[in-house]
């Protein structure tokens, strides 16, 4: 018997990044971690970068998804993300090089550092290299 599936759609303001069907959605949200089936509650969230897994009825797919808004209905799922990277679009040197970078300038902490934005520049280096795991 095969397994209900949804629609989703992930757009970026460069590109409509995905289009497709799945069985299942993980993504980051504010709020943590969230899966979705199809028949799930309607609801809109704020995404939080981090590793986006589809599961489709013939496997899986990763991506490093950064921040944006997603709308989730009973059949459907929209995602606008600022920025959204398949694993081979991701160039892990510079991936390792984007955390390094924010951890010093956490772990510094000079007076003119806005740690809030090197935390989320953290995230989205940690989010482009967890997907290549």
């Amino acid at each position: 018997m095969a397994e209900r599936t949804f629609s989703i759609r992930i757009i970026t303001p460069e590109r409509v990044f995905y289009e497709g069907t799945a069985v299942m959605a993980e993504f980051n949200t504010s709020e943590g971690e969230i899966g979705v089936y199809a028949g799930h509650i309607p609801m809109t969230v704020i995404l939080k970068p981090g590793v986006l897994t589809l599961t489709e009825e013939g496997g899986q797919k990763k991506a490093a998804l950064h921040t944006g808004f997603a709308e989730i209905l009973q059949d459907s799922i929209t995602i606008l993300a600022e920025e959204a990277e398949w694993p081979g679009e991701i160039d892990i040197a510079r991936a390792e090089a984007a955390r390094e970078r924010a951890e010093a300038r956490i772990r510094e902490h000079k007076a003119d550092t806005d740690i809030a934005r090197a935390e989320t520049a953290l995230q989205r280096a940690m989010a482009r290299i967890n997907t290549l795991r």
